[in-house]
């Protein structure tokens, strides 16, 4: 009986499919054989396992994700024909709550997609993304531009109800009414329609940027010899071979084109020549002029953005997007940008003063180009601070660190964490570890952490951090499935993987978003997400903690020796540490005005390339330079929206966190002081979306975040008012 109601349920479910952009026919829903496939697709299947279930990742299949997604397209779509269907006058509950709880089965198929396209990227994957991506956004369309379900939104949202609802309830109603708006609601047929194709052709330019960056990441990789591997120290060797080694190249050594791998090349070699090659190659993704150039796609992507704001009435993307953002406008994040954008690049202009100095000192014959700034750089910190990064490298193990996360978590979460190797939950690679977290005082279950920490062929580059189940409470409390993932090179087996001091801030930051989503209060799923100029702050402010005391006593120890990090070193560490602060913040800040600007211009005509040739001179960028992720490899932006005119977001967040790490640095107890604790994880982390970023700031400081910390934080002067 149970078997004749799931194939009755599959029958009705794939009898809908045609609205999805999926054809549908009496012979293929009435196919018996069909039908048994997709009762038993992987990738459909419920959660099974401890923790309330957890991703087969060990049995799922590929070939399984697009019926699994024509599956849950149909039945989401059910569930919003219900809500609209439903006689009874548009409430909280039957329409808002209603519709919170549609789509569990897309949530679950996310997950794995998020895996075959961020982490087990191949050929075939990306053959099929290329193909879901038309099909998903027909169907986003399909429920966005839905009027009647507008209307019962709408009812809700003028109805006396929303004076009885709580405030975060009224935040969830508003967002709701204020989200259809903004994806077209209360457009006119013709331009609705417009607004869907054009929404459908980004999906499919956003695919293929983010493709063609991959591409070129894995098709350009430079192979060294024993005698090119000058100035390298035995860390980068040693992770080199290893890389050549798992590319079938056993006996030379690998500088793949990800930052991790360029980047200290560029610090440490004395190939000049080569330095050059690797810089060029890195730079260059998505910008060679073949299958893989991304010049035409952002041009179509930035025009088709144009238009479709233009549609809503708005002057350019920028607004649009920065609407609901703390920002509220471009004006203030441009004027944010700018006033620190001068003392930036005066202090770039020092940095490569004093790295010119240094060449000259040796006889180098050279003027400072971009391959020679990390090189110099360094030579700078060693005459300067007497601090070499080789060194503080040895004292960067990635266990240990991941160790030190676990402590301050404990300290700051109450969160323990405890290795799970009963391979009772399934991974997707082998170097995959998981953790179940548990509350410290009273063992309650939190969720599971899953950590993905090294490069491999088919995983996107940078770091990044997850959810595979977000907390929700409103149909009884839900676990976290959370997950960090970064491109550390692997050190050679039995020897542990060191990490740079940047790699390390980057571990902290990106477990800071870890944190953010396990220690989640809210009630509904849409509140675990957030505003994108906010969202950053939580982690950029976890890393602080990486040069507490307790973290540098008992974390940061030798590789080989096992001694703790001397007090000297630290002491160096910490005196440089608005050591190339000019580098760091002119290269992020290239990226993020460019970006803006990009987005409050009509880009009819543009020629990538040359605008932002042009722009960066228009600023005066220095020449020694080039913005942190230039324009025809910028995912951020390029990819999908999630970044697009918002990656100032991460400068906007640093004042927050700069206010947020004095309020800290002033409390009795530092930073492990109990009260800021507390204030941290009630008004920054638990609350998620649920509340309105400014009001939860103020919740926490008492007052507004002020720039002048994060001029202090970066050794700039303060600028006048």
């Amino acid at each position: 009986m149970k078997n004749k109601i799931t194939i009755a349920v599959a029958i009705a479910l794939m009898a809908g499919l045609t609205g999805c952009g999926q054809s549908s026919n009496s012979s293929e829903t009435s196919n018996p054989k069909k039908i048994e496939q997709q009762i038993n697709n992987t990738v459909l299947a419920k959660w099974t396992g401890p923790y309330s279930g957890v991703p087969a990742f060990d049995t799922v299949k590929l070939a399984d994700l697009k019926p699994a997604f024509e599956i849950a397209m149909a039945k989401k779509l059910a569930e919003v024909d219900a809500i609209v269907s439903n006689s009874e006058p548009a409430t909280f509950e039957n329409t808002i709550v209603a519709l919170e709880r549609s789509g569990a089965d897309l949530n679950r198929i996310y997950t794995y997609y998020g895996i075959w396209r961020s982490n087990k990227s191949t050929a075939e994957t990306r053959a099929v993304a290329g193909e879901l991506a038309p099909v998903l956004s027909t169907f986003y369309s399909k429920i966005n531009q839905n009027k009647a379900l507008f209307n019962r939104i709408k009812d809700v949202f003028l109805s006396d109800e929303m004076n009885t609802l709580r405030k975060d309830q009224q935040r969830m109603v508003t967002e709701q009414y204020q989200g259809f708006v903004r994806s077209g609601a209360l457009l006119n047929e013709q331009d609705q329609k417009r607004y869907a194709e054009i929404n459908l052709e980004l999906s499919e330019l956003h695919t293929q940027f983010g493709n063609n960056v991959l591409a070129d990441e894995e098709n350009y990789v430079t192979y060294l010899t024993k005698e090119q591997l000058g100035g390298l120290p035995e860390s980068v060797i040693s992770a080199a071979a290893s890389a050549a080694s798992s590319m079938g190249k056993s006996g030379q050594y690998a500088i793949t084109n990800t930052r991790s791998s360029m980047d200290p090349f560029l610090t440490y070699s004395t190939e000049r020549a080569l330095r050059e090659q690797v810089w060029n190659t890195y730079y260059s993704r998505g910008d060679n002029g073949d299958e893989f150039d991304n010049n035409k796609i952002i041009a179509e992507i930035l025009k088709l953005r144009h238009e479709r704001v233009q549609l809503l009435g708005y002057d350019n993307y920028g607004q649009w997007r920065l609407e609901n953002r703390m920002a509220k406008n471009p004006d203030n994040a441009f004027k944010l940008m700018n006033a620190v954008w001068p003392a930036a690049i005066a202090r770039v202009e020092q940095e490569v003063a004093d790295m010119q100095a240094v060449a000259n000192e040796e006889g180098a014959d050279i003027k400072i180009a971009p391959w020679d700034y990390r090189f110099y750089a360094e030579k700078v910190r060693k005459a300067k601070y007497d601090l070499d990064s080789d060194e503080v490298k040895q004292y960067l193990q990635l266990d240990n660190l991941r160790d030190a996360m676990f402590y301050v978590a404990g300290e700051l979460f109450d969160f323990k964490f405890t290795a799970i190797t009963d391979n009772s939950v399934p991974v997707f690679d082998p170097d995959v570890t998981v953790w179940e977290v548990t509350k410290l005082s009273n063992n309650e279950h939190v969720g599971v952490w899953y950590l993905d920490p090294y490069a491999r062929k088919g995983k996107r580059s940078g770091a990044w951090a997850t959810t595979y189940r977000s907390h929700t409470s409103y149909d009884g409390k839900t676990n976290v499935l959370a997950s960090n993932n970064s491109n550390f090179i692997k050190g050679e087996a039995g020897k542990p993987t060191l990490i740079s001091w940047s790699d390390a801030e980057t571990l902290f930051h990106e477990f800071g978003h870890a944190l953010h989503f396990l220690a989640s209060n809210v009630e509904y799923p849409s509140q675990n997400g957030g505003v994108r100029d906010y969202t950053e702050f939580q982690s950029q402010l976890l890393e602080r903690w990486l040069t507490t005391d307790p973290v540098i006593d008992n974390y940061l120890v030798h590789n080989k020796t096992g001694k703790p990090i001397p007090a000297d070193l630290v002491a160096k560490i910490k005196k440089a540490a608005t050591f190339n602060e000019g580098f760091k913040t002119t290269e992020y800040l290239a990226s993020a005005i460019i970006d803006l600007k990009l987005h409050t211009m009509d880009p009819t005509g543009i020629d990538i390339d040359k605008f932002e040739l042009e722009t960066l001179a228009e600023m005066n960028m220095p020449k020694e330079m080039v913005m942190r992720h230039r324009t025809p490899h910028f995912g951020h932006v390029f990819s999908g929206e999630g970044y697009s005119a918002g990656y100032y977001g991460y400068m906007w967040a640093e004042v927050l966190t700069s206010d947020a790490a004095e309020a800290f640095e002033q409390a009795p107890g530092g930073y492990y002081d109990k009260g800021m604790a507390k204030k941290l994880v009630d008004h920054l982390f638990s609350v998620r979306n649920a509340v309105d970023p400014a009001e939860a700031y103020r919740a926490f400081r008492g007052r507004d975040a002020k720039v002048e910390a994060l001029m202090r934080d970066r050794g700039f002067p303060i600028p006048k008012k």
